[in-house]
């Protein structure tokens, strides 16, 4: 059996505007629905751990005892990219979950920007 393949994408099939334009709608939808009070206790929880200039992902909140674990997991995103849009983070790369209920899947390490450590 062969596969099938086709010479070139299929218009349509991939148009990384609509990708981005599907994420930002998805990321509006979870920020609406998030908890105002899980939303500024995590937003101040990115805050303390960007000071720290050290790189970090979602698992360090919860280790450090900062924030409690979010009713959906779906919240860690829009606020991620709520920080990210502020000046507080930047991206620093993709590495393996520490979460053992996600079994060390790919995620994004964020670090404080140099306005947020020299806020420190």
């Amino acid at each position: 059996m062969t596969q099938l393949q086709f010479p070139l994408p299929i218009p349509g099939t991939v148009d990384p505007a609509a990708g981005e334009a599907a994420k930002a709608d998805g990321i509006a939808a979870a920020q609406s629905a998030t908890p105002i009070t899980w939303a500024a206790a995590c937003q101040a929880a990115i805050a303390e751990m960007a000071r720290r200039g050290k790189p970090f992902q979602a698992a360090d909140l919860l280790a450090e005892g900062l924030v409690d674990e979010p009713d959906h997991p779906s919240r860690w995103g829009g606020q991620f990219s709520i920080a990210a849009h502020a000046g507080v983070i930047e991206h620093a790369g993709y590495v393996r979950s520490k979460r053992a209920t996600v079994k060390s899947s790919i995620c994004q390490q964020w670090i404080g920007t140099a306005t947020a450590r020299r806020a420190a």
